[in-house]
């Protein structure tokens, strides 16, 4: 006789992070839309905020999302003055994608508000289990593909 056991689901890692994030982004994302952002939008604006300049492929990556996808978000945003293309100075083909100052003033708020709405979910762990969490996260992420 098998021992009684919980859904696959609950204790699935890709499951408990995917339920993790949109905890996390599920409130948080009418931020986001009142500011008259997309949530790709938001996550280009919030990387590139404090990031030295990146390549589409790269900016593909940290934002999670495909590089055609990011190529056309890209220009669109520049239209709208919240980016600036730039040449590499290493690489003259390749081009480096900056945030604007009006397209940092646009997110500042936003990123503001994304600490608070995290601290206010994380409230519930110890200070040492915030820590590590974020600790274990960032390793899981970083591990070579």
């Amino acid at each position: 006789m098998s021992e009684a056991r919980g859904r696959f689901v609950d204790e699935y890692l890709g499951y408990l992070l995917g339920q993790a994030n949109h905890a996390l982004y599920r409130d948080f994302d009418s931020h986001v839309r009142a500011a008259g952002l997309s949530s790709v939008e938001w996550r280009v604006l919030a990387t590139l905020h404090d990031s030295a300049p990146l390549g589409i492929n790269q900016l593909a990556h940290d934002v999670l999302s495909k590089q055609p996808t990011v190529t056309k978000l890209v220009q669109r945003m520049c239209e709208q003055g919240w980016l600036a293309l730039q040449a590499d100075p290493g690489d003259q083909r390749r081009t480096l994608v900056t945030a604007t100052p009006a397209g940092k003033r646009l997110v500042r708020p936003l990123l503001e508000k994304a600490r608070t709405h995290e601290a206010t979910l994380l409230q519930a762990l110890p200070a040492t289990e915030r820590t590590a969490l974020k600790k274990l996260l960032a390793k899981l992420a970083q591990r070579p593909r």
